[in-house]
């Protein structure tokens, strides 16, 4: 799965460190997310998309298997 939330962060100015708090994570997590080494659960990529106010679909993309 792709995702665009280093993108999204940077639009909004926010620190790994500031999400990672907001999110009860560590910033490894939000690290390892960002490099695609970890696919975050429902439930916390929905609570990233609400941070951001946006759907989880925009930040998180879904890959077609080959």
């Amino acid at each position: 799965m792709k995702n665009k939330l280093k993108e999204f962060r940077n639009k909004h100015q926010y620190s790994q460190d500031y999400l990672a708090n907001s999110l009860g994570v560590s910033r490894q997590t939000i690290i390892s997310i960002e490099k695609g080494k970890y696919n975050p659960s429902l439930p916390l990529a929905i609570q990233i998309a609400r941070i951001f106010n946006v759907y989880v679909e925009e930040i998180f993309l879904l890959e077609p298997e080959e």
